[in-house]
């Protein structure tokens, strides 16, 4: 796949998010959550929610896998400060790597951005909490779309060991499906939340793959 084609795909993705919100402050809003706040898609998500009640093991992995997923991320950005370290200067450490800061920054910033730009508030209050929180998108799903499926790309690069590559990949992909299902059965969010995360991730990561492929050819020249 090339360079063009992944931006598009990218671009297609971030449409499709950002239609998704249109649709969820338009289609079958309704006070159906917690302390009468509205949803959208409240049919389905009310139907979906009842289907799928707190699940406190679900919930339990899924934060564990979000801390081992923060570890990785935090693994790439310690690789990174000591390459700049070594190297001595920004520009010479690894086009994976820098293009990779400029993703986790935007999941940063888009992470602040929809805890004040509130789409959706959870379909419960959280223990400890006395009001509904934000809940679109999922950000535990956003973060490890991200963060994985940027980890899948960069063992490319970084594993050279075919088979080793292949079994971390797996395991990455893995992680992916255990998080994106478990936020999805643990209760804690909305079915349109996981689209939300899932929709956001995959614009985000197939840009970083188009970023990627545009950095390694101007090095190539």
């Amino acid at each position: 796949m090339n360079r063009k084609t992944k931006w598009i795909i990218s671009g297609i993705f971030l449409a499709l998010f950002l239609l998704w919100i249109v649709l969820l402050k338009t289609v079958d809003v309704r006070p159906v959550g917690p302390a009468g706040t509205s949803i959208g898609f409240a049919t389905v998500n009310a139907g979906f929610q009842e289907a799928f009640t707190f699940n406190k093991l679900l919930y339990t992995v899924t934060k564990l896998l979000g801390v081992l997923t923060i570890a990785v991320a935090g693994a790439f950005a310690i690789f990174g400060v000591v390459q700049w370290i070594q190297r001595r200067k920004l520009l010479r450490v690894d086009l994976e790597i820098r293009n990779l800061a400029v993703l986790y920054v935007v999941f940063a910033a888009l992470y602040v951005f929809f805890e004040k730009v509130i789409i959706n508030y959870r379909p419960m209050i959280m223990p400890d909490e006395t009001d509904p929180e934000a809940s679109f998108p999922s950000t535990h799903t956003m973060l490890v779309c991200v963060v994985m499926g940027s980890t899948i790309l960069l063992l490319r690069r970084y594993i050279h060991n075919k088979g080793l590559r292949l079994v971390l990949q797996i395991v990455s992909a893995l992680i992916i499906v255990v998080m994106v299902i478990g936020r999805l059965l643990c209760g804690v969010h909305w079915l349109t939340d996981i689209i939300g995360g899932v929709l956001i991730s995959a614009a985000l990561v197939s840009a970083y793959a188009a970023m990627i492929d545009k950095g390694r050819k101007k090095k190539r020249r």
